[in-house]
């Protein structure tokens, strides 16, 4: 076999086998960000099902107002900074763009 061909075979297959060895190194390394990733598919799935059942969390407003007024106007101050808050970020973050 021609020399240079030998050599290029041999240079693939290491090429190769590091190739593999970063792979199941990067698949390691980022195991721990499965879990984060899994919970936050998660918290989409919730928002989504509140995206298409809106009479429920209706009822569920209604019966908080209800049972704990004064805890509900709490809980409704806190939400209302949390997504005022949010959509700062989110404006500041589309503006960076």
């Amino acid at each position: 076999m021609n020399p240079k061909l030998l050599e290029l075979a041999t240079r693939h297959g290491a090429l190769q086998a590091r190739i593999d060895e970063q792979r199941r190194l990067l698949a390691q390394h980022s195991m721990p960000l499965e879990a984060a990733l899994a919970r936050g598919d998660q918290v989409l799935k919730g928002v989504d099902w509140l995206k298409h059942h809106p009479a429920a969390v209706g009822v569920a407003v209604a019966v908080a107002v209800i049972a704990r007024p004064r805890r509900a106007v709490r809980w409704a101050r806190r939400g209302f900074f949390l997504w005022r808050g949010w959509q700062a970020v989110r404006n500041s973050l589309i503006g960076a763009r």
